[in-house]
């Protein structure tokens, strides 16, 4: 069996985390207390927490225990949105917009890695969910994906490309199903 030796892992150096390392290790404490063991199952107290910790959030947001965001720096929340026990790996922004709701054990993924290159270099792009976005459970949304206006991912399917506007996606590579009729 022969295997090639790599030059080097990927460069660290080009990632910005956007905090100090003691911002950090506080966050990483902070995270495992309140978060993601779910002692505290109040929304008002976690979205207080994220606030502290850099976080811009709207009014009336509901975040559920157990929820994982690894930069709470890199997160905006719009109004009246809702994140269950969710996995927000945002090494780049994620943006969430007004009423979305992202439900029980869906991820948001930020960042990738270059397979093409020997150094395997870390890739980040924005996840943007707009207003009305609804992420179904365990859905999985990657890096550089816009979700579009009141767009539905159903559960288990993973978002590689944007979601247009008032469509429904599924699969694996979710592919439009149907539009998304609106009550108004």
């Amino acid at each position: 069996m022969h295997v090639t030796k790599l030059k080097k892992g990927f460069d660290k150096k080009e990632f910005k985390i956007g905090a100090s390392y003691l911002k950090l290790i506080c966050w990483y404490f902070t995270s495992l207390l309140f978060f993601r063991s779910g002692l505290i199952p109040f929304s008002n107290v976690l979205v207080f927490i994220l606030r502290l910790f850099g976080a811009k959030i709207g009014t009336d947001v509901r975040i559920k225990p157990h929820v994982h965001i690894k930069y709470p720096w890199k997160l905006h929340i719009g109004d009246h949105s809702w994140l269950a026990d969710c996995y927000i790996e945002n090494l780049d922004y994620v943006i969430i917009g007004n009423n979305v709701c992202i439900s029980q054990q869906c991820m948001l993924l930020t960042g990738n890695h270059n397979y093409k290159l020997q150094t395997f270099d870390l890739i980040t792009q924005p996840v943007i969910l707009e207003d009305g976005v609804w992420i179904c459970a365990r859905a999985i949304v990657c890096p550089g994906v816009t979700a579009k206006s009141h767009s539905v991912l159903t559960a288990g399917s993973v978002a590689t490309k944007n979601l247009q506007a008032y469509f429904i996606y599924t699969g694996l590579p979710a592919v439009k199903s149907k539009i998304r009729k609106s009550n108004n």
